[in-house]
């Protein structure tokens, strides 16, 4: 059942399966909560309670919103933690990686721990010499500009064909939905509006996150012409001894959609650890 909490004036969609400890699910740009359709229901099954967000603008939750930035997104997740009763793990991918960090540096009473999956949490320059090298990345750039500038729904299809490169069973009908979704009036305007945004806003909060974290990178991901490296990096920002980095051979930008049983065998001792502290 979808529910809904009014933050600011607008809507946020979530919905909740299971009994235990919270998790909490924020998908990227361009996508809803449908995204996490695999590993929701194998956390439940865990014995999580596993709240699933529509991020705004996107899915179910409201549009026209003031921002969408990294730090828009955190006070969001963490007012959907504060009204389920947290403390909570978030698990957040790509754009809602990076504002999984900003909400656990910012409200440590009620976040504590963050799962990162393929994410933008630090500063991006233009890598022109990954761009000639690595074709998987170039090609990802390229379709992700046409969407930032045109807003293309047909660049953006192609950008989810290399960003998942091997396709789930029921990827036509997923990829349709995904189409319909962003012809409702506001939704291709809040992907672009979001791909306008700056992940320097997390970047500046990983040195303050006091939880662990754990980030999951995919080693197809054409977001970045190296993910390990971009993992790495985000670990070395966080405070000594506070960040792991999980490598999935093959995986794309959508690790929880691709390969999500590896997902869950990363996720699993790290929540279980983390939550048991709470």
């Amino acid at each position: 059942m979808t529910e809904y909490l009014n933050i600011d004036g607008g809507t946020i969609a979530y919905d909740v399966t299971g009994q235990g400890p919270l998790v909490v699910l924020a998908h990227g740009i361009g996508d809803s909560r449908h995204s996490y359709r695999f590993l929701a229901p194998l956390l439940a099954a865990q014995g999580y309670r596993v709240a699933n967000v529509d991020i705004r603008g996107c899915g179910d939750s409201s549009v026209e919103w003031t921002g969408y930035s990294r730090t828009d997104i955190a006070g969001d997740l963490v007012a959907v933690v504060r009204h389920l009763g947290g403390p909570a793990v978030i698990i957040g991918q790509s754009i809602s990686g990076g504002a999984a960090t900003i909400a656990a540096a910012t409200a440590p009473d009620v976040v504590t721990g963050v799962v990162e999956l393929a994410p933008f949490t630090r500063a991006q320059s233009v890598d022109l010499g990954g761009m000639v090298r690595v074709k998987r990345f170039r090609a990802g750039y390229t379709q992700l500009l046409k969407v930032l500038l045109a807003g293309s729904l047909d660049s953006w299809k192609r950008y989810l064909d290399l960003a998942v490169p091997a396709k789930p069973a029921d990827w036509d009908a997923e990829l349709a939905r995904i189409e319909s979704k962003l012809r409702e009036p506001g939704r291709m305007k809040a992907l672009q509006a979001m791909c306008k945004t700056s992940p320097a806003d997390a970047g500046t909060q990983l040195a303050n996150v006091p939880c662990p974290v754990l980030v999951v990178m995919g080693t197809a991901d054409p977001d970045w012409a190296d993910p390990r490296a971009e993992g790495e990096k985000i670990i070395a920002d966080l405070p000594r001894g506070r960040g792991e980095l999980a490598i999935i051979e093959g995986a794309g930008h959508y690790p929880h959609v691709q390969t999500p049983d590896e997902v869950l065998a990363h996720s699993l001792p790290f929540l279980a650890e983390t939550l048991a502290r709470a």
